[in-house]
């Protein structure tokens, strides 16, 4: 076991569990939640790792937009193979967008719409997801919408698994067909009116059945949105704004990615190895692309954009100086932008896909000294995440108003027209074990769920091991955890929602902006993969 990449106890406690609840007659609900405080299997690198804090941290760059004229800013991406430095003196080969990991930054203003023309020079078809973003559904990257590249064959083409879809027994993209799907060859134009709250987006790879493993290869990228009204609050700005792309993952003896697909040219079947079917976790921790990253900072406040980029792996944040001192994490916003006023955090819980807007105050700390991000629920080295070096005292003139927002939804549970509830749960599918929303996996020709344009809807979303639960289109605010009211990291306005083992969360949200069909699923990447997503029809 130690050679696939997991301890006995990893092997037992994670993977095993479904196994368990075969061998036992245990329900595999019971039995996943014995499962430890992460969900997934740790794959061990097989290169010599670096000592942490020696690599500086890299800020992406921002990509120039090809054309503003019209009132719109025009962009272009390359999708495409390419080799990158990340862990020192080794070569990682990539699949990137414009050949880096992560890919270049988009930043737009509020109300101007942004069209992305995506050209695809990998090995396989891809979709483009504007994670977070406002978005008309032919834009919006649903996971048969596909780009093929050059050359690939129709007949080959992977246009949904239907029913058929299992997570021991994958017969390829068999199943049914999808008579929805949009699908273009080389190039796609990807249209974002960005009608919404400034925030920190993402995009990513979303391609039906294999979204996990694209995003491990690299297929990942920051899109910040701003408005005057923002930038007239006084945050800090500028080189002390910091945005910080948070993901795990493991190397393989030649210095390529490592990870446990059963098909390694993405191009058959799909899934993962059993050990690995709750998730997959990385031993190094990278942060914008570089492991245990350092970055010299001065003694004053900081704005960091955070965003959990992993596939399975949650943290719990803390930023720790040498003597020990615990740093107050203020955090200001959250996945849909701005909170109404900050709110202060010592430990700062961050499962996949989540974003966090937080300040940090290095006025306090001494020159010279250092201040450690740690995950408290990593172990040896993914215990590390990144480092700040204070290299000097400097004037600050930010600030962090105690009114952040005026604009944030006041939707009260009689504004609901109806609840409803969904179990994200595994279960059996044709023989094998699949993750499923309300008993079914994903079939892209089934309509799950129908919402009137406008109607405000309550969401009962109940666990059984961490499932972090992503709506397209709409954002939303957390109204309940098991009865009780929210915790202190659930303030604002969300589009992906943390469930802890059984757990049950109540949201609620106004699906407004756009009719069309969208999705949503757990983000928690191989789960989706293997039928955790659910269709949402706005009409």
């Amino acid at each position: 076991m130690r050679e696939r990449g997991m301890t006995r106890r990893q092997a037992l406690g994670i993977g095993g569990a479904l196994g368990l609840s075969a061998a036992t007659g245990l329900s595999a609900s019971a039995a996943l939640a014995r499962m430890p405080s992460s969900t997934g299997a740790e794959l061990r690198s097989a290169v010599p790792l670096p000592p942490p804090f020696r690599v500086p941290l890299p800020i992406p760059s921002v990509l120039a937009p090809v054309s503003t004229s019209g009132g719109v800013d025009r962009y272009a991406i390359t999708q495409r193979e390419a080799s990158a430095e990340i862990l020192p003196g080794v070569r990682t080969p990539l699949w990137t967008y414009e050949g880096t990991f992560p890919g270049p930054t988009i930043e737009s203003r509020r109300g101007r719409p942004v069209t992305v023309t995506h050209r695809n020079e990998l090995p396989v078809p891809t979709v483009v997801h504007l994670h977070g973003g406002r978005t008309p559904a032919a834009s919006d990257g649903y996971p048969t919408d596909l780009v093929l590249p050059e050359g690939w064959q129709e007949a080959a083409m992977p246009m949904g698994h239907g029913s058929g879809h299992d997570m021991h027994g994958m017969q390829g993209m068999q199943g049914m067909q999808d008579p929805r799907a949009v699908v273009t060859r080389l190039t796609r134009d990807y249209t974002f009116p960005l009608d919404q709250r400034p925030t920190l987006l993402w995009y990513h790879d979303h391609r039906m059945d294999f979204t996990a493993p694209a995003i491990w290869r690299g297929l990942a990228g920051l899109h910040i949105v701003r408005d005057d009204a923002e930038e007239a609050l006084g945050l800090p700005a500028g080189q002390r704004e910091l945005p910080l792309m948070i993901a795990d993952r493991a190397f393989a003896a030649d210095g390529s990615l490592a990870y446990p697909a059963l098909d390694p040219t993405l191009r058959g079947q799909p899934g993962v190895t059993d050990p690995y079917l709750a998730g997959v976790l990385g031993d190094v921790i990278l942060v914008n692309g570089a492991p245990w990253p350092v970055h010299e900072v001065d003694a004053a406040r900081y704005r960091l954009r955070i965003l959990n980029a992993s596939n399975a792996r949650h943290y719990e944040l803390e930023a720790v100086t040498d003597d020990g001192r615990r740093l107050d994490l203020v955090q200001i916003g959250a996945d849909q932008g701005l909170l109404a006023a900050p709110v202060t955090h010592r430990v700062l819980p961050l499962a996949p896909a989540e974003r966090y807007d937080v300040i940090i105050d290095f006025s306090g700390v001494a020159i010279g000294s250092r201040v450690r991000v740690v995950n408290r629920l990593g172990s040896g080295r993914t215990r590390d995440v990144m480092a700040f070096r204070v290299a000097r005292k400097a004037t600050d003139g930010s600030r962090i108003p105690r009114t952040l927002s005026h604009d944030l939804p006041a939707w009260r549970r009689s504004d609901a027209v109806r609840e409803r509830k969904f179990s994200f749960r595994t279960g059996r599918m044709r023989g094998g074990h699949g993750w499923l929303i309300g008993g079914l996996p994903f079939d892209p020709s089934r309509s799950d769920v129908t919402v009137g344009l406008g109607d405000v809807e309550v969401w009962r979303l109940v666990a059984d091991v961490h499932h972090p639960v992503h709506l397209h289109l709409v954002g939303f605010r957390v109204l309940s955890r098991s009865g009780r009211p929210p915790l202190p990291h659930d303030a604002g306005l969300k589009d992906t929602v943390s469930l802890r083992p059984g757990e049950t969360v109540e949201i609620i949200t106004r699906f407004d902006g756009y009719r069309g069909r969208y999705l949503f699923h757990c983000h928690n990447a191989e789960h989706e993969d293997m039928g955790m997503m659910a269709n949402l029809e706005v009409v």
